[in-house]
């Protein structure tokens, strides 16, 4: 009997849940899905590449200490505009201004002596030389024409030989001092070639003695060689500097360049001439133009990712983008003007399909349709639609429920945020 019993209950709750289930579904009373869901827009989108930057000037000058010495004066500050041939900062110059006069003083000896050389030697000497040459030769002639006469008397009876011996041994010691001092009268000539050559050396590095200390005591004064912004200045008052130590840099800041770090992923999309978008996070109100110029020929590590150095030229008129900051840098590879876009989220991708969830309105409900779609460019944030979605569909965005196709579903949410406003529909 209880077994009687037991299989007619079960029956009937069987049966009651049978008809339970009729009852629901005839009264459309199923549970219902809650989603959010948004329509498809038709706006600007632009395909963007989004990464860091750092600040250059595209023509830098810089000045550099070139004597060991110390900072005397320092005259301008840091991040003022200066003017060509403005004075920045003095130099220490007073050894190299006492090594010049010396260095003059050596060049003036080594001209005297160069004239002296090139006009026949000094004219005390040469004059001592040729004077005892004359006297020796006038010597020789006196006692070379007594020779000759004593040799007529010697004929005649009136001298003896005697008289003639004596006379030629004085002859010949004057021939000799002839012989000796022509000599010295040549080598004379021949020190005074060697003396031009040396003497003009002399002079030649007198000359470039003067010249380098020149320069060095002129490098005292360190003026702009342009007209432009002084960006680094890293010297002070009192600070000692060797030579190649850097004193100043500037350049003309109207324009600047960009050195743009692009992850490797991304580098396909750049050519020349895209439009540039600069931020500062110092100045978020601000934002500056330019345009791609020179394309990565190579990928470089830095830190944790690969990237290519891409240069950007960016207008500057204010001067208020500085060299060495670090910028936020936006790139406009592609851009589609009034076109139906998507936001991201709500596409699935699955192999090289893109496919959206759009709801279907129904008599007592709606339903999920699982749709193929194609897409053109992205931006950060939404697709553009090439194809399979109309502006007045309703797609449903992904959440708490798992979206699949024919999911009854109730819009409890309608989405607006992917419409760009004015401000970011372009650059």
């Amino acid at each position: 009997m209880d077994k009687k019993l037991r299989n007619r209950t079960l029956f009937l709750l069987v049966l009651a849940g049978i008809v339970a289930f009729v009852l629901v579904r005839i009264s459309g009373r199923q549970p219902v899905a809650k989603i959010a869901a948004t329509r498809p827009v038709r706006q600007n989108i632009a395909s963007s590449i989004s990464s860091n930057g750092k600040v250059e000037p595209i023509a830098p000058y810089t000045v550099r200490a070139q004597l060991d010495t110390f900072v005397r004066k320092v005259l301008v500050s840091e991040g003022k505009n200066v003017k060509m041939g403005q004075l920045l900062l003095e130099l220490d110059v007073r050894d190299v201004s006492a090594q010049l006069a010396a260095a003059r003083s050596r060049l003036l000896r080594a001209q005297d002596d160069l004239r002296a050389a090139q006009t026949g030697g000094r004219a005390d000497e040469a004059a001592r030389i040729s004077g005892d040459l004359a006297k020796a030769q006038a010597d020789r002639n006196r006692l070379q024409q007594k020779h000759d006469s004593l040799e007529r008397l010697i004929n005649e009876g009136a001298a003896t030989k005697d008289e003639l011996a004596a006379n030629d041994v004085e002859l010949a010691k004057v021939n000799a001092d002839v012989e000796k001092l022509a000599a010295a009268k040549q080598e004379f000539s021949r020190q005074v070639g060697l003396d031009v050559s040396r003497d003009k050396l002399a002079v030649q590095q007198a000359q470039s003695d003067v010249a380098a200390l020149h320069e060095k005591a002129r490098q005292g004064k360190i003026t702009s060689p342009i007209d432009g912004t002084l960006y680094s200045l890293p010297v002070k008052t009192g600070d000692y500097v060797k030579v190649g130590d850097l004193l100043a840099e500037m350049a003309d800041l109207h324009n600047v360049r960009v050195r743009a770090f692009i992850d490797e992923p991304e580098m396909g999309g750049l050519e020349p001439g895209l439009a540039v978008r600069i931020t500062w996070d110092a100045l978020p109100n601000r934002a500056w133009q330019g345009k791609t110029e020179v394309i990565p020929k190579q990928v470089v590590a830095r830190s944790s990712r690969s990237v290519g150095e891409l240069l950007c030229s960016v207008e500057n008129k204010s001067l208020e983008l500085l060299p060495n900051t670090n910028v936020n840098v936006r790139i406009n590879s592609r851009e589609r003007s009034n076109v139906i876009t998507i936001p991201r989220g709500a596409v699935e991708t699955e192999g090289n399909k893109r496919f959206v969830f759009v709801v279907k309105p129904g008599v007592s409900a709606s339903s999920l349709e699982k749709r193929e779609i194609e897409v053109g460019i992205a931006d950060a944030t939404n697709f553009e639609v090439a194809g399979g979605l109309q502006a007045n569909d309703v797609v449903a965005l992904p959440g708490d429920v798992d979206l699949k196709n024919g999911l009854i579903v109730r819009v409890v949410n309608m989405d607006t945020s992917n419409v760009k406003s004015e401000k970011d529909a372009g650059l």
